[in-house]
């Protein structure tokens, strides 16, 4: 039977990697940090295979087929198409085809209605975390892109819904494998709007809180009342309250968080107590 070893969230802005090289010291040196201390934890939880959860930002998906929620089923996963990560390690990222289709079908079972594809681009959403992190080894990956760009979204209450099926469907795969979470993005940004640029600060110590305490209801009252007030980007919170409740809703601990104007967004990193 598989393990569920460790649950993680981290946010991904493209300027992490656009403007690395131009970036303050300072600011590089931070990043090393908290990605550092995030790829010391995930790969203390030797994990064989990664469940890691983004948006498509258009690389695979427009507005003419937009899933709400769609698994990468496919033995490899192409690398991200961007030129600013034209040096990220892998241009083929190994999937894990086993664990994937036993992941659909049981979601199908279960009377979700999840997409699936065959062929995924991992864009910047993706990548940008697995290669900060600076790990040794990158896992076989499912990845499972959510739309966090384009309403009508996926409520919030579905999104825990699909954490606790993440959970079913690790207990119940016959294999024994040892399987961690990864949900990127977030926290607050505003890209393409009249507040570009902006993060709104009381919105993620909000979410940090919440998260913290565990209460679902409270979490999902804040965020369905909040999310349609602050930057687009917030959106990406969504991935957080999968990862969230697949680690059970409790045991959340934030490793830091602070807001980064030179990449647009309150930047957070966390992971959780995986509860039994």
């Amino acid at each position: 039977m598989a393990t569920l070893v460790g649950c993680f969230a981290a946010s991904h802005g493209p300027l992490i990697a656009r403007d690395w090289a131009t970036m303050p010291e300072a600011r590089r040196a931070q990043f090393r940090q908290r990605f550092g201390e995030m790829g010391r934890r995930f790969t203390a939880a030797r994990p064989d295979v990664l469940i890691e959860i983004a948006p498509d930002h258009w690389s695979n998906f427009f507005l003419d087929n937009l899933p709400s929620l769609c698994i990468g089923v496919g033995e490899t996963h192409d690398g991200p198409p961007e030129p600013f990560l034209k040096d990220f390690p892998l241009k083929q990222i190994p999937g894990h085809p086993g664990f994937a289709m036993h992941l659909l079908t049981t979601a199908l079972a279960e009377d979700f209605e999840p997409s699936f594809s065959h062929h995924l681009r991992l864009d910047h959403g993706f990548c940008i975390p697995l290669l900060r992190m600076e790990l040794p080894r990158i896992p076989a990956i499912v990845p499972i892109t959510v739309n966090d760009l384009e309403p009508p979204m996926m409520s919030i209450r579905r999104c825990l819904a699909w954490g606790r099926l993440l959970r079913r469907s690790i207990e119940t795969y016959p294999e024994p494998l040892r399987i961690a979470v990864l949900a990127s993005g977030g926290l607050s940004h505003s890209i393409g709007e009249p507040t570009m640029g902006a993060i709104d600060e009381p919105f993620d110590h909000e979410c940090l809180r919440l998260f913290t305490a565990g209460d679902d209801r409270a979490l999902t009252d804040y965020l369905e009342r909040a999310l349609p007030v602050t930057g687009n980007g917030a959106h990406e919170v969504r991935n957080w309250v999968i990862a969230h409740a697949a680690a059970g809703s409790r045991g959340f601990e934030l490793i830091a968080y602070e807001p980064v104007p030179e990449v647009y967004v309150g930047c957070g990193y966390a992971s959780w107590k995986v509860a039994a």
